[in-house]
């Protein structure tokens, strides 16, 4: 079937629904369901909230694993014109309780792994919490769905009307809601569509949580485009190498942190593993070195593509394509590091990042900031026009992500302007010296961040996880960064590390880094 722009949200299980009805919608470990049980379903639960007094505009809250009935929430919540709220199942208890009030949630559906949690939260309006698992919450989710009726709602929805709130990772400071519009939502699913050329992709598993924005708009793709989705409570290495090589997956949405797993996983490192039904990886939620990249690409043999974006805040800024995958491996390797040129519908600037009061583009070849305008981009940061501001200026995003651009167009990713490193003035982006590091024997992966120094300001400190068996002269390793880079740029200190501290999305956590003794 093909995506009508101007459809509303709520019409694509409908649509399929009736074209399709017996094609499989969601597969899990342990069930299948196909799109007419999907709507059905769907149907039933928003007769249910119907009667629980919930309408247009009411904040539905989820706290939960990734599940298909997780989506047909979000679905339900689409019918009913419902604003769905999708949290980070790793807060804490006051993180939790902060977040439910600031959406001022009517409804919580959540996993039973976390009803203590739950049971602790005390949020005025707060009417109704819905256990996905069990009865540990108010309501039990399947009871709710087998006493529902089976009847389509019609709520009109305007595409400047909200959809979503979705808090960032706070990575950097406290989340906030970023406001997601309908039009908002439909185009991040639309550049998902078209850029993954997903009319090619029949079966499909996105790695990425589905509380991140990334994970929701790669499985509300396959609900729009009538593909089946493969849907895990979580991202494990040996279930997900079984399902690419033998259970039928013919496309993929991983996190470089990922990828690097897989690799180190023995069905996919055993040579007689076949994968050759898999016909794409995607990648993207944080950077991929170009080491890491050739051997995922050597391994798996199939299309790749880099999808480079700001998802909570703009979407889908940047890609770089198959066929751009394919130059790269003919001998212009340079671009394995590079994040593509433009999206679809993205109008792209570089801008000077030291100027906080106006646009001033840089030219080719400097490092400048990532500067979008699109209709994926938010509506702003729910009760915060101060930040809204910061970030929104004249209907173009700037979001912090560092970047230049080569004589061909191709943007090469320089990290972000808060983790950028000012040593005695000079500036240097940790990227660059991690793609260096990276290409170090028996280096598995680097974070590079900038610490105090009495004398420079800063000065740089990377800390690096190394292969099994693997160890580090730090003598020769400062050999081989001086080759390569200028000598203010080579770390100063080591750090060897067993694991990083990440975000749920994949995201190396670079304060928790700099907090660590040298």
């Amino acid at each position: 079937m093909s995506v009508q722009q101007n459809s509303r949200m709520s019409d694509w299980i409908r649509i399929n629904a009736s074209t399709v009805p017996k094609r499989p919608c969601f597969v899990t470990d342990t069930a299948t369901y196909t799109f007419g049980e999907v709507n059905s379903r769907v149907n039933r639960l928003v007769s249910v909230l119907r009667r629980m007094g919930v309408g247009k505009g009411d904040r539905v809250a989820l706290f939960a694993t990734d599940s298909a009935q997780y989506v047909e929430t979000l679905l339900a919540c689409m019918k009913l014109g419902a604003v769905y709220v999708p949290l980070n199942f790793r807060l804490a208890g006051p993180e939790l309780q902060a977040l439910l009030r600031t959406a001022e949630a009517k409804v919580l559906f959540f996993s039973d792994r976390y009803t203590d949690l739950v049971r602790g939260v005390d949020v005025p309006g707060l009417k109704t919490t819905i256990s996905y698992d069990s009865h540990s919450g108010d309501e039990s989710y399947e009871s709710l769905v087998d006493t529902g009726d089976d009847v389509e709602v019609d709520v009109p929805m305007s595409d400047d009307e909200l959809v979503c709130l979705a808090f960032t990772s706070g990575t950097t400071a406290l989340p906030k809601g970023v406001m997601h519009s309908q039009r908002m939502a439909k185009h991040m699913v639309m550049q998902c569509i078209v850029e993954r050329a997903m009319t090619s992709i029949s079966f499909h598993y996105s790695a990425a949580p589905l509380f991140h924005v990334g994970g929701m708009l790669y499985t509300l793709s396959g609900v729009a485009r009538g593909h089946t989705s493969l849907v895990l409570p979580a991202f494990d290495a040996p279930t997900v190498a079984h399902w690419m090589a033998r259970g039928g997956l013919d496309g993929v949405f991983l996190v470089p942190t990922m990828i690097d797993t897989l690799l180190h996983e023995p069905a996919v490192a055993d040579p007689a593993s076949d994968f050759s039904r898999l016909g794409s990886i995607g990648y993207g939620a944080a950077p991929m070195s170009p080491s890491l990249l050739r051997r995922a690409m050597d391994r798996f043999q199939c299309d790749f593509m880099n999808m480079f974006g700001a998802g909570t805040e703009a979407g889908l800024q940047t890609v770089l394509t198959p066929e751009d995958h394919r130059r790269a491996l003919a001998g212009d390797e340079h671009l394995l590091g590079s994040i593509g040129k433009a999206g679809m519908g993205v109008v792209l600037r570089l801008c000077d990042p030291e100027n906080d009061t106006e646009l001033v583009d840089v030219p080719d070849g400097e490092v400048g900031e990532i500067v979008t305008r699109a209709d994926a981009v938010m509506s702003g940061y729910l009760g915060q026009p101060e930040e809204t501001a910061k970030v929104l200026v004249d209907g173009w995003f700037r979001g912090g992500d560092l970047a230049w651009r080569d004589k061909e167009g191709y943007l090469y990713l320089n990290g972000r302007k808060k983790d950028m490193i000012i040593r005695g003035g000079e500036n240097i982006y940790p990227v660059e010296i991690e793609h260096v590091l990276g290409g170090y024997p028996g280096v598995r992966e680097v974070a590079v961040v900038g610490v105090p120094d009495e004398h420079w300001g800063e000065i740089v400190r990377a800390h690096v996880i190394l292969e099994d068996g693997a160890a580090l002269d730090v003598d020769e390793v400062r050999a081989w960064c001086r080759a390569r880079l200028a000598g203010y740029k080579v770390p100063a200190r080591f750090s060897l590390e067993a694991d990083f501290p990440r975000n749920a999305s994949g995201k190396v956590l670079k304060r928790e880094l700099r907090d660590r003794a040298g």
